[in-house]
């Protein structure tokens, strides 16, 4: 609905507040007749009355004298108003209403911020229009093509589109608007690089083997759809096409943009020429064509000693730069955005891109993305958030890691960056590379349906960068060597680790940070849980302690009690009480009324009124420190089992600071350096070291590691996870890469498993080729489209009850979850619902649907829609 009703006719109007229904939803039949530009808010209608019809009526706003009509998008989350109101644009604002530009309007009698969409010069509504309250700046910051990307993800996830923005578009910053447009004197123009360019490699330089065909210009922008018809042997068009996988059948297709058939006649620089079809590859790019290919990087390091990927990537984005077009570079994270900025810089020159991390701080980040909106610069390289970067004439998007799970966003409604891109290519006609050093079952689809072409090493070149992988059975390997069991290392770890550490540094990936992270009781094995009870709002002083100090009440072994002034008030015992509940205090504000003092007997319910246990896992910061709770924070210094009652503490799982400290027992001569998620480390030097580092953490060795081993692989490919293969040969592919041509890398698990056979031959793509086979024939994402709602019980089956599932759709559960990490929270269930490919975009109509009817009914609780989430399994 787009009409929005003047703040008269909203009063008393639909559910929520919000503006009764048009009369292009409600009537169809009566939106017959636009109006004219003189009678916007002048006709009489549903709220206008008698002197509706004056432009000059007390009070009511001349209207702009060209399109006065604004179509707003309101902020709000609320799913069954996803769509446009038009509000009326006055004279006085009518320069500044640009299309794009951020207002605030008023929406069921708020004040409310919203974008407008587009300006019109006539309304299908018959009342009269409410105008904009004011113009908050007239920056477009959204421009048709990042709307209608915005709206195409909404769609695609079932979310709202005023969601999709908010990730989109970062918040303003009314300084960093008010500075100068233009870049200061002597900064390079941040735009294409002409032969000419100071930032252009010279004829001498090995980067100039990327060109043009002969006879080729390089224009400013390439018109979208157009297709330089001077072409080379290794790239054709195809005619025809079909539509992205997204939203074709299972069976094959043919690309939409260029089949890529071998190598040119041109030289190639750098990495590509390492590469099957990589020649054709980045030929096609220089002729501004849209190609799109899964490309599978080769470990090892370049001649500058860090890893060759990011070199690949900046070339990939000089041939797009030198034909005339953009481009944008998503990698998973911060260390990740450095690699690429440092290649960038060498490629293309200093100020011809811009790197968006959400470390910049809101100013320079505002700053930089201005800079990408307003075409000063034409290649962005970021993290997530730099998805949807508004940058000008887009001719290639790269996406690096497609695996990792920081792609996945965290808010609603959870797009993926490599769908987002992919709907972004397929809209703007722009090129696109997937690239890694293992392949995940989404992008190996990509290849099989032919809407991309794989790009690859030939095996002898794959042999030449390689490590050498060595196997070690955690079980056969650690029974013949007492010591070694000790410490979780066999005598071949041993050796290679002494071998490694004669020319350089080593790495060790530790699959658990912290020290101790799951304890178990030594006599029965049980894990070792948290028995207090968990600090509640709203309690009284005598409330348990604050997060990470001991309970007062609770003698501490080795600790000194300071003499207090009264003592502590007697707490129930906790022996013998039923399903895990104790008695605790509870506030007034919990209860009410019923909370009276005067009561004796109200005050002893509430002093004992039973409330869940803790229940977190015990774990340990150090090796002399008491074992504390990782859900509550408190100390659980007199442990006793529930089962057996010993007191006695073993490690279930040994963390990556606990493995350091029995690396350096061992190499007392070598310093031991630890990367992990509270302190992650860049880069490390040459010189011996030994690096401990859990995984995607590992830092860029100057010139590769000497040697790696790779711990407790039973750790990874144990999770009760769909992805847990695909994940675990991701981790060590990525740790692998590290390492100097033919440097030895031993792994801890099980040599007859297909992820270690990958592993150790350096194939990915079979193994990513079986694991699509394998969840195509269980039905399993992305050979199908699958969709979760999780929430409380009561929630979840109204939600479902009132789905209009698409016909073939299958519905899974509801089964319950566990609960959030941090704290007990109430029970929550999730229900799966399956649908073959191609019948997604019915699947999300359907979730979209029964969501705004119950955000239409204020139901209280909150269900939450993923489609196709990583954690499915």
């Amino acid at each position: 609905m787009r009409p929005h009703q003047s703040s008269e006719a909203t009063t008393g109007s639909g559910r929520d507040g919000a503006p009764a229904t048009s009369s292009r939803d409600a009537r169809p039949e009566d939106a017959g007749a636009l109006l004219p530009l003189d009678a916007v808010g002048g006709r009489r209608g549903t709220g206008g009355g008698e002197g509706a019809g004056h432009a000059a009526a007390k009070g009511a706003p001349v209207a702009a004298r060209e399109l006065p009509v604004a179509r707003v998008l309101v902020d709000t989350s609320l799913a069954h108003l996803d769509r446009p109101f038009d509000y009326l644009v006055p004279e006085a604002m009518a320069a500044e209403a640009v299309p794009g530009c951020r207002v605030r309007v008023r929406f069921a009698g708020k004040l409310t911020d919203g974008l407008v969409l587009e300006r019109a010069a006539s309304t299908e509504h018959e009342g009269r229009l409410t105008p904009l309250e004011r113009v908050v700046s007239p920056e477009p910051v959204l421009t048709p093509r990042i709307a209608a990307l915005c709206r195409a993800v909404a769609d695609r996830y079932a979310g709202t589109m005023s969601d999709v923005l908010r990730l989109a578009i970062p918040p303003r910053h009314a300084k960093v608007e008010s500075e100068p447009q233009n870049p200061p004197p002597g900064a390079p123009a941040p735009t294409t690089l002409p032969p000419s360019s100071p930032a252009s490699p010279q004829p001498s330089s090995p980067l100039a083997a990327v060109r043009l065909p002969s006879g080729a210009t390089r224009p400013s922008s390439v018109p979208e759809g157009s297709r330089p018809s001077s072409g080379l042997g290794s790239v054709r068009p195809v005619d025809g096409g079909a539509p992205p996988p997204e939203r074709g059948a299972e069976g094959r297709q043919e690309s939409q943009g260029e089949r890529i058939t071998g190598g040119g006649d041109d030289p190639l620089p750098g990495v590509w020429g390492e590469y099957v079809a990589g020649p054709g590859f980045v030929q096609a790019l220089a002729e501004g064509r849209g190609v799109r290919a899964v490309w599978t990087a080769l470990p090892g390091v370049g001649e500058d000693g860090g890893p060759t990927w990011p070199e690949g990537v900046a070339l990939a984005v000089l041939a797009t730069v030198r034909a005339g077009k953009g481009a944008l570079v998503v990698v998973p994270d911060g260390k990740d955005v450095a690699l690429v900025d440092a290649a960038l810089t060498r490629v293309l020159g200093e100020g011809a891109h811009v790197a968006l991390t959400a470390g910049l701080g809101p100013a320079e980040r505002y700053r930089r993305w201005l800079k990408v909106l307003r075409g000063q610069v034409r290649v962005v390289a970021g993290a997530r958030a730099a998805t949807f970067a508004p940058v000008h004439d887009l001719g290639l998007v790269v996406i690096w890691d497609d695996g990792d799970d920081l792609h996945a966003e965290r808010l609603a409604p959870y797009p993926h960056t490599r769908e987002v891109l992919a709907l972004r290519a397929h809209q703007t006609g722009a090129a696109m590379l997937v690239g890694g050093h293992a392949r995940t079952a989404e992008a190996t689809r990509l290849v099989a349906t032919g809407w991309a072409h794989p790009i690859g090493p030939a095996r002898e070149t794959v042999r030449r960068h390689a490590p050498r992988v060595r196997p070690a059975g955690d079980d056969a390997e650690l029974a013949r060597d007492a010591a070694a069991r000790a410490a979780r290392l066999p005598t071949l770890a041993w050796s290679v680790l002494r071998t490694g550490l004669e020319s350089g540094p080593v790495l060790i990936q530790v699959p658990r940070r912290g020290y101790l992270p799951a304890l178990a009781c030594q006599a029965c094995r049980t894990p070792a849980r948290c028995v207090q009870t968990p600090p509640l709002a709203g309690l009284p002083p005598e409330a348990p302690a604050p997060r990470g100090t001991p309970d007062p009440s609770i003698p501490q072994p080795g600790r000194r009690r300071a003499p207090a002034a009264a003592a502590p008030a007697p707490r129930p015992s906790l022996e013998g009480s039923a399903w895990g509940l104790a008695g605790v205090p509870v506030a007034r504000e919990l209860f009410g009324d019923m909370a009276d003092p005067q009561d004796a007997a109200a005050a002893a319910v509430m002093r004992f009124m039973p409330v869940p246990l803790c229940g977190g896992p015990l774990a340990l910061r150090g090796g002399h420190s008491a074992p504390y709770c990782r859900w509550c924070g408190r100390i659980a210094g007199l442990w006793r089992c529930q089962i057996c009652g010993n007191n006695r503490l073993r490690a279930l799982v040994v963390g990556a600071r606990r493995t350091a400290e029995e690396l350096g027992r061992a190499f007392p001569s070598v310093p031991v350096r630890t990367s992990g998620r509270d302190s992650v480390l860049a880069t490390v030097g040459s010189s011996r070291a030994l690096v401990v580092a859990t995984p995607g953490a590992e830092p860029v060795p100057k010139g590769g590691y000497a040697a790696a081993v790779l711990l407790d692989g039973w750790a990874m490919l144990g999770r009760p996870d769909l992805r847990a293969a695909e994940e675990t040969l991701r981790r060590w592919m990525n740790a692998a890469a590290l390492l100097r041509p033919g440097a030895e890398l031993v792994v801890l698990a099980d040599a007859s498993l297909p992820v270690v056979q990958a592993l150790v031959r350096w194939d990915p793509v079979t193994h990513a080729e079986r694991e699509l086979a394998e969840r195509a024939a269980l039905g399993f994402p992305p050979a199908v489209r699958m969709a979760t709602l999780t929430g409380p019980p009561a929630a979840v089956r109204d939600m479902a009850a009132g789905l209009g599932l698409p016909e073939g759709a299958q519905v899974l559960g509801p089964v319950p979850v566990e609960a959030p990490r941090g704290r007990p929270a109430e029970p929550e269930e999730r229900l799966m619902v399956r649908v073959p490919r191609g019948a997604e975009a019915a699947l999300a109509r359907a979730l979209k649907g029964a969501a705004g009817v119950r955000a239409a009914r204020k139901a209280p609780d909150l269900v939450r829609v993923c489609m196709d989430p990583m954690d499915l399994v």
